[in-house]
């Protein structure tokens, strides 16, 4: 069998650190060099008001399997890059955390690395990925009733599986988010950095319609080479039962807006996601 998946690019590829990366097969089917970003044009904006978005990022690369392998991952170059250029085309301003102020992970593998724009965007944010800010110093000191911040935003990528979910202060950060009626984006795996908000009190979201990356495909991809493994465990099972709904049952570009979250269920939702979000914020600062 690991000789039939290499003979059709199926395998996973060894990392130097020890772990996987997609399979070829994987990669030429999951993929582009280029993005459907369709310019991030607005007649509004509100630059120059420093209305800001924090955008809160895994520190962590490998995820462990049920298998015991572990899976390269990071947040995904696309579902992070497109909405930032839409959000930074409407005038807002971004600010990078990571849970102690580690460096951000990025997928490298999933970098379209024919699209202009995605490239000059994480060429201009090189630094701010490298040396983030701290997720931690911001909930000790920034949750204040005068904030400029806007929005909490969540990229996608597996690696908002890892260290989000159960961190406390990602869990302060939204649940401020919540109180201070400011917006929540989170796209595709980045929806399970939601389960933060879970308290003694119950969960912020629960009753709450959402979409994101479906549990059934993550079973699907070890088949392409993907994953190394199957899922540690299911983000979108774990939704549920906190009395989430989630809208689409594909990897595809489905994008909702329930109150003040919106989310997009895979890179696919990207583009849309975005203007989206961009869109949405910018009607609320007429207001």
């Amino acid at each position: 069998m690991s000789f039939l998946r290499k003979l059709l690019g199926a395998a996973p590829t060894p990392t130097e650190d020890g772990a996987f990366s997609p399979s070829p097969l994987a990669l030429k089917l999951a993929t582009s060099p280029t993005t459907d970003y369709d310019g991030g044009s607005y007649e509004a904006s509100v630059a120059g008001q420093n209305k800001r978005i924090l955008m809160v990022c895994t520190e962590e690369r490998n995820m462990t399997m049920d298998n015991g392998k572990k899976f390269s991952t990071g947040n995904h170059p696309v579902e992070m890059g497109l909405p930032m250029l839409h959000l930074l085309a409407a005038g807002f301003e971004i600010d990078v955390v990571t849970p102690t102020g580690g460096s951000a992970k990025i997928e490298e593998w999933a970098m379209p690395s024919e699209d202009g724009a995605v490239q000059n965007l994480f060429q201009n944010f090189a630094e701010r990925l490298k040396k983030p800010g701290s997720l931690a110093e911001f909930a000790a000191g920034s949750l204040t009733d005068t904030s400029p911040y806007v929005a909490v935003y969540l990229p996608g990528g597996h690696g908002a599986m890892l260290g989000l979910p159960e961190n406390e202060d990602l869990g302060k950060v939204l649940r401020w988010a919540h109180d201070q009626d400011l917006y929540t984006l989170a796209i595709c795996h980045g929806p399970a950095a939601l389960l933060a908000a879970k308290d003694e009190k119950g969960f912020i979201y629960d009753g709450y319609e959402m979409a994101a990356f479906p549990d059934a495909v993550d079973k699907q991809t070890p088949m392409i080479g993907y994953m190394p493994g199957h899922m540690p465990w299911k983000f979108g099972e774990k939704l549920t039962e906190l009395g989430v709904k989630i809208i689409n049952k594909k990897a595809d570009a489905s994008c909702h807006k329930d109150r003040k979250l919106i989310t997009g269920a895979s890179p696919q939702a990207a583009n849309p996601f975005g203007r989206l979000a961009a869109e949405t914020m910018l009607d609320a600062s007429r207001v």
